[in-house]
């Protein structure tokens, strides 16, 4: 984990079941800097040709942790401003205070993020407006391109041009 601390956020992804969705994220990591955490079990091996397909060649620009058990990320994270982004949130991710540093946590495609996670961290819960009754989420990788962006805007998008 020191390796990363200097990252100016942190992208986790709970349990992720589809390849080319953690590659795409992947690639959103290597693009602006953010360490990727993938916490298992994962739904796929690391060296899938689809996950690799979907991160390129861009993979020797991520720093990546893995994480056994999310009860193993909570605790490397304990110390650190966590975010649990879920459709069943309250609060938009449009109103929350991002700062450098802080972890962005995205539960697994078909589930989400377990509800008794976000019963825990209530007031860290956030969710993508949508219309209502449209559809049940947006795509995982979608999902963190757009609060991954808005949170570096809040931060000042530190080291990108």
């Amino acid at each position: 984990m020191e390796d990363v601390r200097g990252a100016p956020l942190h992208v986790a992804l709970i349990e992720p079941e589809i390849p080319p969705n953690t590659g795409n994220v992947a690639r959103l990591c290597a693009a602006t800097g953010c360490a990727l955490h993938l916490v298992g079990p994962l739904g796929f091996r690391i060296d899938d040709r689809e996950l690799k397909r979907a991160g390129l060649d861009y993979w020797h620009s991520i720093d990546i942790v893995h994480h056994e058990s999310l009860a193993d990320f909570l605790n490397a994270t304990e110390a650190m401003q966590r975010w649990f982004l879920s459709a069943h949130a309250e609060q938009s991710y449009a109103s929350a205070p991002f700062a450098s540093g802080d972890v962005l946590v995205f539960g697994k495609e078909t589930q989400g993020l377990p509800k008794d996670l976000l019963a825990r961290f209530p007031g860290r819960t956030l969710r993508i407006p949508m219309r209502p009754d449209s559809v049940r989420s947006i795509n995982l990788s979608t999902a963190a391109g757009i609060v991954t962006y808005a949170a570096l805007d809040r931060i000042g998008f530190p080291g990108l041009t």
